[in-house]
């Protein structure tokens, strides 16, 4: 059959794979086998001898590499061979055909660079580069395919910049970069993009704020920056993408208030997530103007005041789709039934919530309220005027035995410190209280204690909002690492590690210092530590190569973050397996960052666990980023390995090579 020229097997229930034979049709310039059951690999030689314009063997199960001189004619127009399981680079030929109109590659497990795996291609209309593991950066030359309308990059290892190139494709109408590891701002130029009806940046390293431009995009319908580190106001103009189905702002660092202008978006249907940011102020009235809006998450902000009541008119809100929890709400929820058979989580972490729905405490009417307030006022005087009394009576004894026993100075600094650290530290963005956490653990008993180590105990509290919270406890009395002069540091180290907010990184909630003991309050992470999952009988069974290197790079993001990103950086001193926990879906989180700088005086003090530490440490006063670098070195071999490099760095660290390191120190 070497005269056929189109050869088209699409959408039966074939199997078996190719045979070499294929690549004898010379005259072949459309091949279509997308939706059967094919397997095997592509024959390396085909394409070498036809003039291929249309390709496509879309929805099978091919695996290998593209064969290198599939587009060796450069004629090709159409090119799709997404969902397969094909690996490698993409053909290098691929950037030399002008013609291209339409490519799909997704679904796949290509690889290599995509920096310049595609050229200038005029024609191109549409290009899926999704699900892949791709790295690299995004070329500036693609702005220059002044035809495209679809551009899907997501969920690969792309990073660098978004080039502002992109905002010469005017008739780009989706656009999407989510889950890779790009970073640097939003382009402002994307503002041009008039018919783009898709954004989607979430999942990134994005910084600074949301460009006002972006309410120029009169025709957009999904726009999701989710889980990125951007900051500063929503913008009000957002009000003006007056065709929004979906929005979602979701995991950023935004402050300010909600704009009242997001009441306006009428058609707003699938999504409003505003939470886990730092919002402050009122819930806007002029939400209640969303009436097709199925689902509403402001949860984890910082609002304070009443849910409007208007939002009992909201009746297409799904009761198991709203989240107003960790906030500062207060007064009575909407009446609508959406409202009541919500569950507790809905409300959680807001004390002053009532009305008639779980885990809510009932609203009082007027008459009832001053009754019952009359009664309470009753009960609450007495004991507090005998405990005022006593409490007085117990402070004179107290100064009395202070003015007869003088304090050392290191005394002093301690008790000065406790009394600071109580009132500036704690509870200043926790929606639970130190003494929920004492009572979690009835007073810190051993039957709550899930660690022990050299700095103290770490104990686990099931607080009744639901939240669990893990307890570090050490003495400050005790410890012979903390002095008098380093009280101070240790205070403002905390205050800024409080600020720290990562997706890498363990989250500290505050800490209280009283009694000569300090708390460290931080999130609780399900599955331990990496080094118990690692050297357990069920977590080597779990941890497959991509679990691995899912650990390896989150691990990596972390580091980077805390060295770049803070501000002053942050050098955690003390990376181990034994140092990152892991969450149920194997999402690393690093832990203890700082701590063994933080309890040392003396910076000149070895910190950090040895086999972990780099070598220059024991020689040089000096700290930086690189002693990081070095431990995460240790701990991507070891996770790779499964076991401490310890072989492997000492024959590194020969006796030549260890005299070289001592001579550059």
């Amino acid at each position: 059959m070497t005269s056929l020229q189109i050869l088209n097997l699409s959408i039966n229930q074939l199997y078996g794979e190719l045979p070499d034979t294929i690549s004898r049709l010379t005259n072949l310039t459309s091949i279509s086998l997308l939706i059967n059951n094919f397997s095997g690999t592509i024959p390396s030689d085909f394409g070498k001898y036809s003039n291929l314009s249309h390709v496509s063997f879309s929805y099978n199960s091919f695996s290998g590499e593209l064969p290198p001189e599939l587009c060796s004619s450069f004629g090709l127009h159409n090119f799709t061979v997404n969902n397969n399981n094909f690996t490698g680079p993409l053909p290098e030929c691929l950037r030399n055909c002008k013609q291209l109109k339409r490519v799909r590659v997704d679904g796949n497990r290509f690889n290599g660079n995509i920096t310049n795996a595609f050229g200038f291609h005029r024609n191109l209309s549409v290009i899926y580069l999704s699900d892949n593991q791709f790295v690299g950066e995004i070329s500036a030359a693609w702005g220059e395919c002044e035809s495209l309308t679809n551009l899907q990059m997501d969920r690969n290892r792309i990073s660098g910049k978004i080039p502002l190139e992109l905002g010469k494709l005017t008739r780009l109408e989706v656009l999407n970069l989510d889950s890779n590891e790009l970073s640097g701002e939003i382009p402002t130029v994307l503002g041009n993009l008039s018919l783009l009806y898709k954004l989607n940046l979430g999942r990134n390293h994005l910084t600074g704020e949301i460009p006002q431009s972006l309410g120029s995009l009169t025709e957009l319908s999904n726009l999701d920056l989710s889980r990125n580190s951007l900051t500063g106001n929503i913008p009000k103009e957002l009000g003006n993408c007056g065709k929004l189905l979906m929005l979602d702002l979701s995991n950023n660092n935004l402050s300010g208030v909600i704009p009242s202008e997001l009441g306006n978006l009428l058609r707003l249907q699938l999504l409003l997530d505003l939470s886990s940011n730092r919002l402050s102020g009122n819930i806007p009235q002029n939400l209640a103007k969303l009436s097709s809006l199925e689902s509403l998450n402001v949860s984890h902000n910082q609002l304070s005041g009443e849910i409007p009541l208007s939002f009992t008119g909201m009746v297409s809100l799904r009761n198991t789709s709203i989240d107003f929890s960790y906030n500062n709400l207060t007064g009575s929820i909407p009446t609508s039934t959406v409202f009541k058979d919500a569950p507790a989580k809905a409300y959680v972490g807001n004390s002053d919530l009532c009305g008639d729905a779980e885990g809510l405490s009932t609203c009082y009417t007027d008459s009832r309220k001053k009754k019952h307030s009359n009664t309470t006022l009753l009960v609450v005087l007495v004991p507090i005027c005998g405990l005022l009394l006593l409490a007085i009576i117990v402070a004179g004894l107290i100064i009395c035995y202070w003015r007869t026993k003088p304090l050392d100075g290191e005394s002093i600094a301690i008790l000065e410190f406790e009394q600071k650290a109580e009132s500036l530290i704690w509870g200043r963005k926790c929606k639970f209280t130190f003494r929920d956490i004492v009572k979690a653990t009835e007073n810190f008993h051993e039957e709550y204690c899930i660690g022990k180590g050299g700095f103290g105990s770490v104990y686990k509290a099931a607080l009744p909002t639901g939240q669990i919270v893990a307890v570090k406890r050490f003495n400050l009395s005790d410890s012979g690492d903390i002095q008098a002069t380093s009280l101070k540091s240790f205070e403002n180290e905390i205050r800024m590690l409080i600020e720290v907010r990562h997706r890498n990184i363990i989250r500290l909630y505050g800490f209280r210092s009283i009694r000569g003991c300090t708390y460290l309050v931080y999130e609780y992470v399900e599955k331990g530590s990496l080094g118990n999952v690692l050297y357990g009988v069920e977590g080597k069974a779990e941890l497959d190569w991509g679990r691995r290197l899912k650990i390896v790079q989150g691990v990596a993001h972390a580091i980077a973050y805390l060295h770049h990103d803070c501000s002053p950086p942050i050098v955690h001193r003390d990376i181990t397996v034994n140092n990152i926990l892991l969450e149920l879906e194997f999402e690393p989180q690093l832990s203890d960052f700082g701590i063994a700088r933080l309890l040392s005086s003396d910076t000149t003090t070895v910190a950090g666990t040895y086999g972990y530490m780099a070598l220059e440490i024991a020689f040089t006063t000096t700290i930086t980023d690189k002693c990081d670098v070095y431990s995460f070195g240790v701990v991507a071999l070891e996770v790779m390995m499964g076991r401490h490099p310890k072989e492997l760095l000492s024959s590194l660290l020969s006796s030549k090579s260890t005299t070289a390191v001592l001579d550059n120190t």
